[in-house]
């Protein structure tokens, strides 16, 4: 299963970038197997997929195309590491670690010139890429960058749809202190009333809490991931399996899962609450698996959608910046955020239609792109 190296040098094409994942559900991880199985096999029965997945090496399952409202196009590749999906808990990190140094050699080898982390990927790296592999002419990101501004962008969007004034709104903030909520805080605290900050490690929530005052923004740690006036919430904690329950919130809170996997507990009990999946954002030039992955790794109610993560490494194929964007915790602000907002505008790449798991919250024929945050 999976493509060798030297059938990918075959093609004679470049590849501008990779996209290093893993499947957040086994029903997804079900789907990939079925398609790298083909056709014309059954499928395998759950059983037999947890005993098979945990011993496939990490490597390329697809080429992916994606092209440009500005007439370019990219080249690159998914590669799978192939984390099972109930192996995401701290016991399992230096096998999961090992995952991710294979794919990253994986594209290494391939020549990839930029390479996206996706999902539990960048958490494991922390921005550290001295832990990958030694290579030349290959950069990493996280992603993450991206991933803010799709995020900062849908609470705006979420907010004109239920006619909320954002300026008037208490943010909380689930998972404050990781790469993506101090990145979504660091954007959103100057336009919003009140920040509430909830994480596990309460040096770096102090800290960070520390950072937004010195700018004037009134904050409060929240230890227990509630607050009966937060009335926009953003989970972004790295948890490894949908878990969270959040306590009192606001009847009518606007809530943003931004977690892969999901955050919100489907048990979550929050009635009034208007809930969408955050971070994602859609390829208007067009974007082909080759085999053809579409329902499987493109799980999503509308067409070319991409976790914001993995879409930064193919924004900075199309703009030609091989470069390492998103670094790790601490470096995403609202100048960088609004630059790759930028240049994945200038490509056709913008904000997601927004959605639930119950479908669309919103009239996609009646959304037009928007992709400034101030």
């Amino acid at each position: 299963m999976g493509e060798p190296i030297a059938s990918l040098a075959r093609r004679g094409r470049e590849i501008d970038f990779a996209l290093i994942g893993h499947q957040e559900s086994w029903r997804a991880a079900a789907d990939v197997l079925a398609v790298l199985r083909g056709p014309h096999h059954a499928p395998l029965p759950d059983d037999e997929i947890k005993d098979i997945l945990p011993w496939i090496p990490p490597r390329a399952v697809c080429h992916v195309d994606v092209g440009s409202i500005a007439g370019v196009n990219a080249h690159g590749v998914y590669i799978d590491s192939f984390i099972p999906p109930d192996h995401l808990e701290a016991a399992f990190m230096h096998d999961n670690i090992a995952r991710v140094r294979g794919a990253a050699a994986y594209a290494i080898q391939a020549g990839a010139k930029v390479v996206s982390l996706g999902g539990f990927s960048s958490i494991l790296i922390e921005g550290n890429f001295d832990q990958l592999p030694a290579r030349q002419d290959t950069v990493f990101t996280t992603g993450n960058t991206l991933t803010v501004a799709f995020i900062v962008q849908g609470i705006r969007k979420m907010c004109e749809i239920e006619g909320r004034n954002l300026r008037r709104s208490t943010l909380l903030i689930v998972g404050a202190t990781g790469d993506v909520g101090s990145g979504c805080a660091r954007c959103l605290a100057p336009y919003v009333k009140r920040v509430l900050l909830s994480a596990r490690n309460l040096v770096r929530l102090r800290k960070l809490a520390a950072e937004l005052e010195a700018d004037g923004v009134p904050v409060e740690i929240c230890a227990q991931q509630s607050s009966a006036e937060a009335d926009i919430v953003i989970c972004a904690a790295s948890l490894a399996s949908p878990s969270l329950l959040l306590g009192r919130i606001a009847p009518d809170a606007i809530v943003c899962d931004a977690g892969y996997p999901k955050n919100l507990s489907p048990n979550a009990q929050m009635p009034g609450a208007r809930i969408f999946f955050g971070g994602l954002g859609q390829i208007t030039g067009g974007m082909s698996f080759t085999p053809d992955f579409h329902g499987a790794l493109n799980r999503h109610p509308f067409p070319d959608v991409v976790h914001g993560c993995l879409l930064e490494g193919m924004t900075l194929a199309l703009e030609g910046r091989f470069e390492p964007f998103s670094q790790g915790r601490g470096f995403i602000t609202p100048q960088r955020v609004q630059e790759i907002e930028t240049i994945a505008a200038r490509h056709g790449i913008y904000l997601a239609p927004l959605y639930n798991a119950e479908g669309p919250v919103e009239n996609a024929l009646d959304r037009e792109p928007e992709y400034a945050i101030a």
